[in-house]
């Protein structure tokens, strides 16, 4: 690579002139016009009795549909980059609106799809699958039809769609705003400041522990005195998805995440009683800190407190060079790929006021690129950070050449290449530090995470699972709701800690989020998948790159336990595959408790 690299991002070779882009512009409309076309291939909808008339049909509207998507997908890309290099460009966020009503045509065009799709008698659908035309993208069509058959009639399901953006989705939008006037008073530098939740959030993980407590107390105080907003909210969100399923003839309250991240049953069921066998050493850990932050006991508030700062500034430079040499040790092409990534100027990490928080990897899947989005400031987090998202642009450069529907992954395997670059830099950081104490402090950010899957996580699994059981029978008022919580946190937590945080259920944004259900097995799931992985890779070096190369290719056309069983001959409705993966956090753990003794 050539130093130094820009750390802003060029964005003009996708469409050149930023918000006020003409190239922009007609793409909207070119786009606008295709879903117009798709709508109205559509708008037959008698059966369709013969294969031959069928499979023409089909061919015509999939082939359609795909290139549409490719194109949403694209535009949001942009818009979103846009909207966060800059927030004060105003003509962003109106480009976002109007690619959001875009994407709305085009599901309202897929609604009609799926119309046709369960007009096709059962023994034509398999005359028309069976084409070679079909191979590639035959699981996803069969999937979407299955769907469709196990959903209500397609108008009705349009209808409940369109009820829902100002009832369902409504209460979602009622609570964000609810959020958006969070105001936390704390004394700072002498002066009293008004912090946002995500400001009061971020000192919850201050190494200052009377900091933390105080803070701590104040948040559960703020958060009790919105619960019964945000309990309405819950339960209005939980009782349209209850009606939902009931009108769908589903029974499970997992179904429908389950099938959206194409998981069985028996694979969740797996992962999560091995985890539960397997708790003792993160227990252990635990209580060893809270010794070494001189208390007998830790409480929520301490669990991710730092054991101490590594103050060693790396620069944009070093970071991506060690990033770049650590994936060459597993997989040239990976690394090829960000070196590639770093001179094209495909990442905006430059440390600049006006810019969103956080980072986020956005794929461009017309023009064959992807950007990254972060603010880089020299420590080790935010090498890890680049190393994570770059693992997110590499999961897509492989699947560039396939149809778009085979690079509609899901969430839990979305993580899979993220975590696994993410493992081979926070590891080789690992390996090379030469203070103890920096050695040590990264030690417990890793168990940090390994804590935050295996325990935080299964909490907000069992209490959502417990919610919805008693929201079946009627509202749950907000003290019910503080219970649930409580007791979810000491199950996942083995009863280690000696403070939990009752009012958790309130001031988590993912248990008010009505695009996907259950937003929280998913991240444990792909972290113990990119565990397994990487313990694989471990074993084989350099060799296991090609058939790395092939899971990822697939993970938009397969179920994950088809996916795992084809690349990596491992059975994940049992327990042999998770054990393996949570070993390496036990390792950490083991690791930690003899350093510490």
């Amino acid at each position: 690579m050539k130093f130094p690299l820009s750390q802003t991002w060029d964005l003009d070779a996708v469409f050149p002139g930023g918000s006020s882009s003409e190239a922009f512009t007609a793409f909207l409309e070119e786009t606008e016009v295709w879903i117009g076309e798709l709508t109205g291939l559509l708008a037959d909808e008698g059966p369709v009795a013969d294969a031959g008339t069928a499979g023409e049909k089909l061919a015509a509207v999939v082939e359609r549909m795909q290139r549409i998507l490719a194109r949403v997908r694209e535009a949001e890309a942009f818009t979103g980059c846009l909207a966060a290099d800059n927030m004060a460009d105003k003509r962003a966020l109106q480009l976002e609106g109007k690619v959001k009503t875009l994407a709305a045509a085009y599901q309202t065009a897929l609604t009609r799809m799926d119309r046709l799709l369960i007009s096709i008698p059962s023994d034509v659908w398999s005359q028309v699958l069976s084409a070679p035309v079909w191979k590639e993208i035959a699981f996803n069509l069969e999937e979407r039809r299955t769907a469709a058959q196990e959903r209500m009639a397609p108008e009705l399901e349009a209808l409940a769609g369109d009820l829902a953006v100002d009832g369902y989705h409504g209460w979602s939008s009622l609570y964000d705003t609810a959020v958006s006037h969070f105001r936390l008073p704390f004394e700072e530098d002498g002066k009293t400041v008004e912090l946002s939740a995500g400001q009061a959030h971020n000192k919850l993980h201050s190494g200052n522990r009377s900091v933390r407590v105080e803070l701590f107390r104040r948040w559960e105080e703020a958060w009790a005195g919105k619960a019964d907003f945000c309990a309405d909210a819950l339960n209005r969100i939980g009782g349209f998805r209850l009606q939902l399923y009931k009108h769908r003839g589903w029974q499970s309250i997992h179904k429908e995440p389950l099938d959206i991240n194409r998981m069985r049953p028996e694979t969740l069921e797996a992962m999560w009683s091995t985890i539960e066998r397997n708790k003792a050493p993160l227990v252990r850990y635990l209580e060893r800190k809270a010794k070494l932050l001189g208390v007998d006991r830790l409480a929520w508030h301490d669990v991710d407190a730092p054991l101490g700062e590594n103050a060693k500034h790396i620069s944009y430079d070093e970071g991506a060079g060690m990033i770049v040499e650590q994936f060459r040790r597993f997989s040239p092409k990976m690394a090829e790929f960000a070196e590639m990534a770093f001179e094209k100027r495909w990442i905006e990490a430059e440390d600049r006021t006006g810019k969103r928080p956080g980072g986020f990897c956005s794929s461009f899947p017309v023009s064959g690129q992807t950007r990254i989005f972060m603010t880089y400031g020299g420590t080790s987090s935010n090498v890890s950070t680049l190393a994570h998202e770059l693992g997110h642009a590499y999961h897509q450069h492989v699947m560039n050449d396939l149809p778009p529907l085979n690079q509609e992954y899901a969430m839990n395997v979305a993580e899979t290449a993220s975590t696994f670059a993410e493992m081979i830099v926070s590891d080789a950081a690992l390996r090379l530090a030469e203070n103890p104490a920096d050695k040590l402090a990264m030690l417990d950010d890793k168990l940090q995470r390994a804590v935050a899957f295996m325990m935080n996580i299964h909490a907000r699994f069992i209490f959502e699972t417990n919610f919805y059981e008693e929201r079946r029978k009627g509202l749950v008022g907000t003290d019910r709701l503080c219970s649930l919580m409580e007791d979810a946190q000491r199950q996942a937590y083995k009863g280690v800690l000696g403070e939990y945080h009752p009012h958790f259920w309130a001031s988590k944004m993912h248990f008010y989020l009505t695009d996907v259900p259950f937003y929280n097995f998913p991240y444990t799931f792909g972290f113990l998948f990119s565990s397994g992985i990487y313990a694989q890779a471990e074993k084989e070096g350099a060799g296991f790159e090609d058939r790395y190369v092939g899971l990822l290719r697939d993970t938009g056309r397969m179920q994950v336990e088809e996916l795992a069983k084809l690349h990596l001959g491992v059975d994940l409705t049992g327990h042999e595959f998770w054990q393996s993966a949570i070993d390496l956090s036990l390792r950490d753990a083991e690791l930690f408790l003899k350093m510490t003794e």
